[in-house]
């Protein structure tokens, strides 16, 4: 018997309703349907076993197995919703206000126990960020921000703090994933000249100067955020700047910043400027994907020594998805982007579909590994609106439009746990549908009426690059750089072409082959015949090998002086001086 999945509840203005996953897509009776425009939120439990959902009157909790209305509470005005890892608690959220006298509001954070329906605790959370308290996947650990420090709670007995981490003003903190030993991640804003810093502990050793696993500083970041692997053996931090005080962009500045629990860390170089729009783990937590860079932006595979592994080149995205068994990654452009996707093995780094979501506010791998949920929801967009289900191999299987005064405001699969679906040989061929695919519009160029009957030229605004794998091949100690890469091209180009006038010119001379590949590392013995150029050659080199070591040393984390910064930003005008002599220009 094949397990049915279903999509997480359809919220809309046509109310709130679940539908059966592949194969049937029928509508769901594990929920009756709830019509009206008043439900605010639902959510799943993490093994997808519970829903609950507010609709303005109250906030239910079923049974998603047996159908069965366990709870309900009368919490009109709730607009968050979630369950504890092991659906012990129910956290509920609501606005905070305060009463017209000024005197303090009543606690708006509420936690439920899901068995007996009894309020455990409620707190007042001002803020709606970070709403949510925090529990480790076993329940035994449970933590809140309050007042700039972290507060734990163990066996969720709310009445009494088992301990507390205080440092200066704790803006931001994560729990690590997984079993004990628990580990989080904390995050202090910069004050008065002093750096901002993100510290790794392992709870509860909080006390000493050395109770810190890891400790990274940096002065750029106005806001961070932290990423933990699923492993909990290093988080990736996106260090971001309100204003880029260069003026090159209008989304600030952002770094990204590597710190294992072992201690170590390092800045993650990022070959192309510009903003970074995405970093995410892979599920094996041994390497990670970033897209970054001026559009057209780049995305880049990189390892846990930082060191790059595969480059897609440059594409229209800004999002990345790896599948839940980590064997599928999607690269996507949504929002102000057109919705191309492109889906691809990352076992073999083969491409496996370009399918195109146009419109797509929303995207979500199912469980299964196998099938994507792309939707376009209000209020982002309330043109539209609607959801597609997709195999990954570029097929749409099932397509729902909302009629054109109605919107969608959430649609999500049905969550379950870690090994309920095993990973499948991946397939390149696009499986049938019934759904007709679709041809994206293609919007042509503005051409001004003086171009407009005369032959189109083939320009680019953009330099495109071709995806690249980055291990280092044999005989090769290093990947060559984007820059090398770029210089070894134009260096074959005119090499290939200056050979090509010299066989014109002497028809019984054969012409050399160019090379198809130079290791970065090899150092070309061809001499000009002049000694000066030769001597020039060799110092160019010897200069460039130089900030090579520099630039290694940086990737490592050391901190480089002034004038080895400088050095390192003369490499593109020394590779030039170089090729133009090598060519005899």
């Amino acid at each position: 018997m094949q397990r049915l999945y279903h999509i997480e509840p359809f919220r809309g203005s046509e109310g709130l309703y679940m539908v059966n996953g592949p194969p049937h897509f029928t509508e769901s009776t594990v929920f009756p349907r709830e019509s009206g425009k008043n439900c605010k939120v639902y959510t799943f439990s993490k093994d997808g076993t519970l829903f609950a959902w507010g609709n303005g009157e109250k906030v239910n909790i079923i049974s998603v197995t047996n159908k069965e209305l366990l709870h309900s509470f009368d919490l009109p005005k709730a607009v968050c919703l979630e369950f504890s890892p092991k659906n012990t608690v129910l956290a509920t959220w609501q606005p905070y206000t305060t009463s017209k006298d000024g005197t303090a509001g009543t606690p708006n954070l509420q936690l439920y126990d899901v068995k007996s329906g009894t309020c455990l605790k409620s707190f007042i959370q001002k803020k709606m960020q970070n709403w949510c308290p925090s529990w480790s996947e076993d329940e035994n650990l449970c933590a809140r921000n309050v007042n700039n420090e972290v507060h734990f709670f163990e066996n969720n007995n709310f009445n009494t703090i088992a301990n507390k981490l205080h440092l200066q003003k704790i803006n931001d903190f994560v729990l690590s994933p997984g079993p004990q030993p628990y580990k989080v991640a904390v995050y202090v804003p910069g004050s008065k000249g002093a750096p901002s810093f993100v510290r790794l502990y392992q709870y509860p050793n909080f006390g000493g100067p050395h109770a810190a696993l890891a400790n990274k500083s940096f002065f750029k970041a106005d806001k961070v955020t932290m990423l933990w692997n699923k492993k909990a053996t290093a988080v990736l931090v996106i260090a971001s700047t309100d204003v880029d005080k260069t003026g090159a962009s209008y989304y600030g500045e952002q770094t990204l910043h590597y710190i294992a629990t072992n201690g170590e860390s390092a800045v993650v170089q990022l070959p192309k400027n510009g903003p970074i729009y995405d970093v995410v783990w892979n599920s094996s937590s041994t390497e990670f994907c970033a897209v970054y860079g001026f559009m057209p932006a780049k995305a880049t595979i990189f390892n846990l020594k930082c060191d790059p592994v595969f480059d897609f080149g440059t594409g229209p995205r800004n999002a990345a998805y790896y599948s839940p068994h980590g064997h599928i990654l999607v690269l996507a452009g949504f929002g102000n982007l057109r919705g191309q996707m492109e889906v691809w093995d990352v076992k073999n780094y083969k491409l496996i579909s370009k399918p195109v979501a146009s419109d797509s506010t929303y995207f979500a791998w199912c469980p299964d590994g196998e099938h994507i949920l792309t939707a376009t929801c209000a209020p982002r967009l309330r043109v539209n609106n609607g959801y597609k289900i997709w195999h990954y191999t570029g097929s749409i299987l099932h397509k729902y439009d909302v009629p054109s005064n109605g919107e969608l405001w959430q649609v999500s699969w049905q969550p379950f746990l870690d090994g309920i679906f095993p990973a499948k040989t991946i397939t390149y061929q696009a499986v049938p549908s019934e759904v007709p695919s679709e041809v994206p519009k293609v919007a042509t160029a503005y051409r001004p009426p003086a171009l407009r009957n005369k032959p189109i030229t083939n320009s680019k605004l953009h330099e495109e690059e071709p995806p690249q794998n980055m291990k280092p091949q044999l005989g090769n100690d290093k990947p060559l750089s984007k820059t090398a890469l770029k210089n070894q091209r134009k260096h074959e180009a005119k090499k290939a072409a200056k050979q090509e006038a010299r066989s014109d010119k002497s028809p019984d001379l054969a012409p050399t082959p160019v090379p198809q590949s130079t290791p970065r590392n090899t150092i070309s013995q061809s001499t000009s015949g002049d000694p000066d150029i030769d001597k020039k050659i060799k110092n160019l080199k010897k200069k460039l090998k130089a900030i090579e070591q520099l630039k290694e040393q940086a990737a490592t984390g050391k901190q480089l002086e002034k004038n080895q910064l400088e050095k390192i930003q003369k490499e593109t005008a020394l590779l030039q001086e170089l090729e133009d002599l090598e060519l005899g220009i």
